[in-house]
């Protein structure tokens, strides 16, 4: 038996499937971890969620920020019809209901101890340790699979609050939360969120830090995979391993086995999303809600 861990989809089916043919998955034994973002910007997100659902217990997939996106855009309208959005088909399919509901149901984090690995979407910040994270991750959980779902999707867009503290409660609480391990990428020198810049990891700007170089970061010595940022490069750090390797922008989809840590990946060829995030990176006034 084998584990996968493969990078952001986003709705990119056809490169999935040469990826599980070079990787010869065997259904019988193998399993799949998907770092999230099924969804958006790909042609195929409609039939990238279908096939992800439809391999049932032979695969784990956590949220992305684009999955989340799909939820607001279903259950709200939020931000529905941006311009780069791929959702309509979606939106539109007979078994939508079906696919959302399976899909709210997903995890925020997935921790296997037999493996010794975590998987989260962004990652992890670094006032928090596992037990952390795995309990702060439940809560927003709780909160999609509740009737409540409607009425946190409605608040669940902006960038503060940035700091972490025990002492969020409510929309705050849970908007840190889902921000932290579903769009972090840099951080500032006092451990706050910056959800703005979206450059390469290796040529920071301003001052920021990559989340998972900062110091003393409790989770420093936790092996995670992670995906969210095309920009990182192979291994982001001696635990961390970062997978998105920006199929939908023309790069490759990428497959980490868990087991041995060893690496495939395949040309998804030209890109089907023009625009690349962070490859001008330059300082934009935050959003203030």
């Amino acid at each position: 038996m084998a584990v996968y861990a493969i990078g952001d989809l986003q709705g990119c089916l056809d490169p999935l499937q040469r990826l599980l043919d070079r990787i010869r998955f065997d259904p019988s034994v193998d399993r799949l971890w998907f770092t999230g973002d099924l969804v958006n910007r790909g042609p195929q997100s409609l039939e990238a969620l279908r096939f992800v659902r439809d391999l049932g217990a032979l695969a784990v997939s956590v949220l992305g920020n684009h999955d989340l996106h799909l939820l607001a855009a279903a259950w709200t309208g939020a931000r529905a019809n941006k311009k780069s959005d791929t959702l309509a088909p979606v939106l539109a399919a007979t078994d939508r209901d079906e696919l959302l509901d399976w899909l709210r149901r997903r995890p925020l984090l997935h921790h296997d101890a037999a493996l010794d690995f975590t998987m989260v979407h962004a990652g992890l910040p670094p006032q928090w340790d596992l037990d952390d994270a795995r309990m702060l991750a439940a809560e927003v959980e709780t909160v999609l699979q509740s009737e409540e779902l409607g009425d946190f999707l409605e608040d669940m867009y902006g960038n503060l609050p940035d700091q972490w503290s025990p002492e969020l409660s409510g929309i705050d609480r849970l908007r840190y939360i889902v921000n932290a391990l579903t769009r972090m990428r840099f951080l500032r020198p006092d451990g706050s969120l910056d959800l703005v810049n979206k450059g390469p990891a290796d040529r920071p700007r301003f001052g920021l830090i990559p989340w998972f170089l900062f110091p003393g970061r409790r989770s420093a010595d936790l092996r995670l995979v992670f995906g969210h940022w095309s920009l990182v490069g192979e291994i982001a750090s001696n635990t961390t391993f970062s997978i998105d390797t920006g199929c939908v922008y023309g790069g490759g989809l990428t497959a980490l086995r868990l087991d041995d840590l060893e690496r495939f990946s395949i040309d998804c060829g030209p890109g089907l999303h023009k625009k690349r995030p962070g490859k001008k990176q330059g300082r934009k006034k935050e959003a203030r809600k």
